[in-house]
């Protein structure tokens, strides 16, 4: 894990409230260079929580317009569990180009970056950042940075969860040890080739191993699966 992210998953984890949380979530915008990001959350109780850079005349543009309804990264990330790059969404109706003509007048960038993220008891959040850059800039910038937001999308939805009413927590799960190692290694980032060499077995046993850790901490993929292992403090890196 490198320094960067290191020293701010430190700050999400000493959060102790959610204006705490919210400082934390603003401060990654210098830190990962982008021009806007946006967490929101809605929880099992319909209880919703936000952190976004956006002007309040846009915020309050969209919500009085019901642009959820037509939004294709909300409708777009909604039925899907992997991060979403905008120019892999559909935008070729009259309402999505209008809206998003709107979004860049208002200073919304060309580019972003979503994380869906689904939690426990039918908790879901979505953690975006967004740029303004040509298309070679920012497939560099989310060749570079991709991994990283999408560890410190899942710790930032944990601890908003931990910080709320807590009807949303899950029981502690319990790895065995290769579980921890498996996915030890991939936290330290190994490929799965690499962790597999490391441990001296196949990759096809690995990937038994990161799906039965994957399942026991009720993760969407295998890096939500590190997200949660780290935050329950079942890995040491």
């Amino acid at each position: 894990m490198n320094a960067k992210l290191e020293a701010f998953i430190n700050s999400i984890m000493q959060a102790a409230t959610l204006a705490d949380l919210e400082q934390t979530i603003l401060n990654l915008r210098e830190l990962y260079d982008v021009e806007h990001l946006i967490y929101h959350s809605v929880n099992s109780t319909n209880q919703q929580y936000a952190v976004l850079t956006y002007k309040d005349e846009w915020v309050e543009r969209y919500l009085e317009q019901d642009y959820a309804r037509v939004d294709p990264v909300v409708l777009g990330c909604y039925t899907r569990f992997h991060p979403v790059d905008w120019k892999q969404l559909d935008w070729s109706g009259k309402a999505s180009r209008n809206f998003l003509g709107e979004a860049i007048d208002e200073g919304v960038g060309n580019q972003g970056l979503s994380v869906p993220i689904r939690g426990p008891n039918g908790q879901f959040a979505l953690f975006t950042v967004n740029h303004r850059a040509d298309d070679v800039e920012w497939q560099k910038y989310s060749e570079k940075n991709m991994q990283d937001l999408i560890l410190v999308a899942h710790f930032i939805n944990q601890k908003a969860l931990e910080l709320e009413r807590g009807s949303d927590e899950l029981p502690s799960a319990s790895l065995s040890p290769r579980e921890t190692d498996a996915l030890t290694l991939l936290a330290l980032g190994m490929n799965r080739a690499q962790a597999a060499e490391n441990l001296s077995i196949s990759e096809h046993t690995l990937r038994v191993y990161i799906e039965s850790a994957r399942f026991k901490l009720g993760a969407s993929n295998t890096t939500h699966a590190v997200a949660r292992a780290l935050v329950k403090g079942l890995l040491v890196v």
